[in-house]
């Protein structure tokens, strides 16, 4: 009796644990919604040049990879976008952008995009596809990593 009564009781413990851990579908669509907002937030800080946005949106230990492979932390692309040496006058976003939530609070966007401008100072333009990391921290989600990559074909 006392085997059957433990056992119950660790289900009863253990049952709302398991559920808590497995986000519904309709939380990954909450989840996937509010990334799309906060890339079109993103997008229009980039443009507009909102260093005070774009410090809300890039986590404090963000990471980004530029068309030319060189690793730029958070501190070092505010100074660029400061200094002028990053400028994006136009962002155009493939309306097929892909996001997959993992666990409700990690995001990863694929999409392609459109760019004109520079980036650390190099002139910028054409076609790239870009990877997207989002994790949601306890003030909302925050950019963590991002990385565009030049699309030489079609």
């Amino acid at each position: 009796m006392k085997p059957l009564l433990l056992a119950a009781l660790v289900s009863l413990i253990a049952l709302p644990l398991a559920f808590s851990q497995t986000p519904s579908s309709a939380d990954n669509k909450t989840a996937e919604q509010e990334v799309r907002a906060a890339i079109e937030q993103y997008r229009n800080a980039l443009t507009k040049k909102d260093t005070a946005a774009l410090e809300r949106i890039w986590a404090d230990d963000y990471t980004f990879i530029n068309a030319s492979g060189a690793v730029v932390t958070k501190a070092e692309r505010l100074a660029n976008l400061k200094s002028g040496a990053t400028s994006l006058d136009t962002i155009i976003t493939d309306p097929d952008m892909k996001i997959r939530v993992y666990g409700g609070d990690v995001a990863v966007a694929i999409n392609r995009v459109t760019l004109k401008g520079q980036y650390s100072g190099k002139a910028t333009s054409g076609q790239f596809q870009a990877s997207i990391v989002f994790a949601k921290m306890p003030t909302g989600w925050q950019l963590v990593c991002n990385q565009i990559t030049p699309v030489t074909s079609p």
